[in-house]
């Protein structure tokens, strides 16, 4: 197994979509960890970022 690719690909599909994410390298850090140890990695972004649109409610 190769971590380095397996965590550069899910760090791929967290950052799809995004605009900015603070402290990338800390980030990979993180899901390299998830990988080697099995435990999975949770993520709180607040919305659905698959989604195709964010709705912002009433501003």
């Amino acid at each position: 197994m190769d971590v380095e690719k397996l965590a550069n690909e899910q760090f791929e599909q967290i950052k799809r979509g995004s605009i900015e994410i603070i402290e990338e390298k800390e980030l990979k850090e993180k899901i390299k960890e998830s990988i080697k140890t099995g435990k999975p990695l949770t993520i709180k972004a607040g919305f659905d970022p698959t989604a195709k649109d964010l709705h912002l409610g009433h501003t």
